[in-house]
């Protein structure tokens, strides 16, 4: 009889449910959207609604368990919400606690982004260089962070340890939905490359219209639109700023970058290394001799290898681990 876990990524605007062998094969998969403007109930019904379509469409295997990955921030291992921006209204709810009531299946919580960076760990560029330390950063709505030491998340003491989104980069900066001014979110997430590229077209009104993303920055910058490429030099100058702290504090072989937004690295990877070997000693000392290869005794800066579905394993990911002791 074949085993699988099932992964929930609960996302902000979408709610994707999955089921995954131990050799991290994807089985079935749902996907729906987030009725936040329904209330936790909503949502809580949608998913169990999932997981028990899936466990019926996987046969005869054995469940291991439900993984969830949420956004922040987080009270771990109760897997409780606290304030998290992206979901109002689900402020205190016992995910956790709720799903394991209705499904009647032990249910692991865990950070979105130490989801993911699980994953790039033991599936993606983690594995694919040899190393099981990482410390990796998803940049999407907002910027999301996660620490994974000897293949093991790290948490912290509270469940909130890694939130290197919400470190400023600039002092007195741009003020950030978590109440701090300048963090790295407010300049290196979709959402902030979207408004640098909203002011770019209202100081220049012929330059276009329409819904401008940072996929539409991004294309500008390709065709050559200047001003467009320096909109992607700040967010890699922001990045930068952010993984020279990460690199001198942490000393870890590998830092990840991900999320939506990677798909530009050519337009912001330039002045990230800049800014990187600018502001960390660390780096400088152990950098690799060719930054597009991997070097063993290196402080290596690599794009995520997993895409958009590494939260979604990561998450499902947990509970094989937790089975296992580790």
């Amino acid at each position: 009889m074949s085993i699988f876990s099932i992964g929930i990524d609960l996302g902000g605007t979408n709610l994707r449910v999955a089921a995954f062998t131990s050799d991290w094969e994807r089985r079935e998969a749902i996907t729906t959207p987030t009725r936040v403007q329904d209330g936790p109930g909503a949502v809580l019904d949608d998913m169990c609604a999932a997981v028990e379509k899936l466990v019926a469409e996987c046969g005869r295997g054995e469940l291991v368990g439900v993984g969830l990955g949420s956004p922040g921030p987080l009270e771990l291992p109760a897997g409780r919400l606290l304030q998290p921006p992206n979901l109002p209204g689900f402020e205190d709810l016992e995910l956790k606690t709720e799903l394991e009531n209705r499904l009647q299946v032990p249910v692991i919580v865990e950070c979105d982004a130490n989801a993911a960076a699980l994953a790039e760990c033991h599936a993606g560029t983690g594995k694919k260089f040899g190393l099981h330390s990482l410390c990796m950063l998803t940049l999407g709505t907002g910027v999301g962070s996660g620490i994974i030491l000897n293949g093991r998340v790290w948490h912290g003491y509270a469940g909130m340890g890694g939130e290197a989104g919400h470190v400023p980069v600039y002092h007195d900066g741009l003020m950030c939905g978590c109440g701090t001014r300048g963090c790295l979110e407010q300049y290196a997430s979709a959402t902030a490359i979207a408004r640098a590229g909203q002011n770019l077209v209202h100081a220049k009104p012929q330059s276009g219209s329409g819904t401008v993303t940072a996929r539409s920055i991004a294309e500008a910058a390709q065709a050559g639109d200047v001003e467009s490429q320096r909109v992607y030099d700040g967010v890699g100058e922001a990045l930068g700023i952010g993984l020279a702290s990460l690199v001198s504090t942490l000393n870890l072989p590998l830092y990840v970058v991900g999320g939506g937004v990677v798909a530009a690295w050519d337009l912001f990877a330039p002045a990230m290394f800049a800014e990187i070997e600018r502001g960390s000693y660390i780096y400088r000392l152990t950098k690799p001799a060719d930054g597009a290869v991997p070097q063993a005794g290196k402080t290596n800066v690599f794009p995520a290898e997993l895409g958009p579905d590494s939260g979604l394993l990561g998450a499902a990911m947990l509970p094989f681990f937790q089975s296992l002791g580790s």
